[in-house]
């Protein structure tokens, strides 16, 4: 499996998020999702409003419009458009930054690079899994991109679990269970969650 990383690892969590989200079906986007007391319209929302947060920390351009953990159920008329001006932007503040960089501002503090752009990736990646899921669409996690989340869902997830209860508890996985699926239910998730299971 290639080791993909940074930039490039941002770059493939946001087209799989554009993708998705892209391929909602009609009259889907009130689906139930993974993420128990979100809709799928809500879980896009909480994904922009969280890459917004991850581009703003770069650029100083402010907070996010609203609470990404209080995400409105609805969507704008060029909900696709709005998603990708933000995942643009924070793709572009991610690309602008030297490769050498030791720190980067991030929503939850300094990061070093990689595991900033894996923090971010992790968030766009893991809530299109939920809207994939939710919604009907054969759009699995790819295993290179989960084994890049990887080092920051191991660096994070318990301290945004303890501190801000952001991630359910994690579950057992079969032994020998691919990346994705161990990245996923460490987030807290049923790697074969359908929405009979809601």
């Amino acid at each position: 499996m290639s080791n993909v990383q940074g930039v490039e690892l941002l770059a493939r969590a946001h087209t799989y998020l554009r993708e998705v989200a892209a391929a909602v079906p009609e009259g889907g986007w009130g689906a139930p999702t993974p993420c128990s007391e979100w809709t799928a319209r809500q879980v896009l929302n909480h994904a922009r409003l969280d890459q917004q947060a991850y581009g703003a920390a770069i650029t100083g351009a402010g907070r996010p419009e609203s609470d990404p953990f209080q995400p409105v159920d609805g969507l704008t008329a060029d909900a696709q458009g709005a998603l990708d001006k933000v995942l643009r932007e924070v793709a572009d503040a991610y690309a602008q930054l030297p490769a050498d960089a030791a720190e980067v501002p991030t929503p939850l503090g300094p990061l070093p690079l990689s595991l900033a752009a894996a923090a971010a990736a992790m968030d766009a990646a893991v809530h299109a899994w939920d809207i994939a899921v939710a919604t009907g669409q054969d759009a699995p996690l790819d295993e290179e991109v989960a084994e890049g989340i990887w080092p920051a869902a191991q660096a994070l997830a318990d301290h945004l679990r303890d501190s801000f209860g952001v991630f359910a508890p994690a579950r057992e996985v079969p032994e020998g269970s691919g990346r994705a699926a161990t990245l996923l239910a460490f987030l807290g998730r049923d790697p074969h969650w359908t929405p009979a299971a809601s």
